[in-house]
């Protein structure tokens, strides 16, 4: 990681305070929160939108899921996607669909409403807009308050990734790479050598 790991003696009283809340909520500081506790009030903000995200937001799970891991996968987070993947294939997302958003492939669900979010979630990461039958398709799915939410979670999960990969925040020792495309913090080309 590009940034010192705070120990507990090396902490303010709101960083132990925060660090106390997240540990609490999700077992332990690590990966991002790493990095966030430098900032006490980013820290908390980012800890409180990634928690309504992941845990509150009126999405079903497997889809707060797959936005984690297509917003992963945008940004080539690999620590978010290593850290998501199982819980997403456990929580209802088909492995088929994980394998093809990992190549940047189409991913296909038998769902309707399923395929209609996920279609949405591209358009927003990809095209940066979206068109108006697919935005009609989410949102006889999922009302305004679910697409608001979608944004929400894609944004949180978005601002994620950027910070895993600017402070290159260690990745799982027990984990493969999941990206075909992606080694350490480095864009792989095609004849496998970094690109500078």
């Amino acid at each position: 990681m590009r940034l010192p790991v705070l120990d507990e003696e090396e902490m303010d009283a709101r960083q132990k305070e925060l660090a106390a809340r997240i540990a609490g909520r999700r077992g332990a500081v690590r990966g991002p929160f790493r990095v966030w506790l430098h900032s006490p009030e980013m820290c908390e903000r980012a800890e409180s939108l990634g928690a309504f995200a992941r845990f509150d937001c009126d999405l079903p799970e497997h889809l707060r899921e797959l936005t984690l891991l297509m917003a992963a996968r945008n940004w080539d987070a690999q620590y978010s996607w290593n850290a998501h993947v199982r819980k997403a294939v456990e929580a209802g997302i088909p492995e088929t669909a994980v394998q093809a958003i990992a190549e940047r492939r189409e991913a296909t669900f038998d769902c309707a409403a399923d395929q209609a979010f996920y279609q949405f979630c591209r358009e927003v990461l990809e095209e940066h807009f979206v068109c108006d039958p697919t935005f009609t398709a989410a949102l006889g799915h999922f009302g305004p308050k679910g697409l608001v939410d979608a944004i929400g979670a894609l944004g949180n999960f978005t601002m994620l990734g950027m910070c895993l990969n600017t402070f290159q925040v260690d990745l799982q020792p027990d984990k493969e790479p999941p990206f075909p495309d992606v080694r350490g913090y480095a864009r792989v080309t095609a004849d496998g050598d970094d690109r500078p």
